[in-house]
């Protein structure tokens, strides 16, 4: 028997917590123009409370499929883990599935609106009430100082400045 949850019109009350086994974090950018490189923020917390969505994730949670780009990924002329070692999202929600906030990169903060889809809430097996957020955004990375590219031997370079950041978020209503 499956069942079908039903899309939310609206951010439900109360305060909601991120329950990172069951949610995701990510970013996804055109490389060489033909393919894609991406990765995960593993080490994020969310929290949804009266419609404001807060959401922060140390850079060192980084994670890519070699080492050697995320050690890369770390460095000044990307997200500078060691001088800027934390990136975060503030926002209110404006509309169904929609948060007009600001999203610090970098130590640069800039307005963002990440828009999607609210479900539930349903209740799991063991009593606890769940939501889902399903939110996406496209930043311009130069605007937050991630300029590192390189030039590509035919013309072009080897990263887009867009960036598409996606949160996929389970969350759990605290007591």
């Amino acid at each position: 028997m499956s069942t079908t949850i039903e899309q939310q019109t609206a951010v439900p009350a109360g305060t909601w917590q991120a329950d990172s086994v069951h949610s995701s974090v990510g970013f996804a950018v055109a490389y060489l123009g033909i393919s894609t490189f991406s990765g995960e923020l593993k080490g994020f917390e969310a929290t949804l409370a009266d419609g404001t969505l807060t959401g922060k994730a140390p850079v060192s949670s980084i994670e890519v499929k070699d080492e050697n780009l995320k050690a890369h990924l770390s460095a000044p002329e990307f997200f500078d883990a060691e001088q800027y070692p934390e990136l975060s999202f503030s926002g209110t929600a404006t509309a169904p599935g929609a948060f007009e906030g600001e999203i610090t990169i970098k130590g640069v903060t800039k307005p963002a609106t990440l828009a999607g889809t609210v479900s539930g809430p349903v209740t799991d097996a063991y009593g606890n009430e769940r939501i889902a957020l399903r939110l996406e955004t496209v930043i311009d990375r130069t605007e937050f100082g991630i300029e590192w590219n390189a030039p590509l031997p035919g013309g072009g370079f080897a990263l887009a400045n867009d960036v598409k950041l996606t949160a996929e978020l389970t969350l759990v209503k605290a007591a």
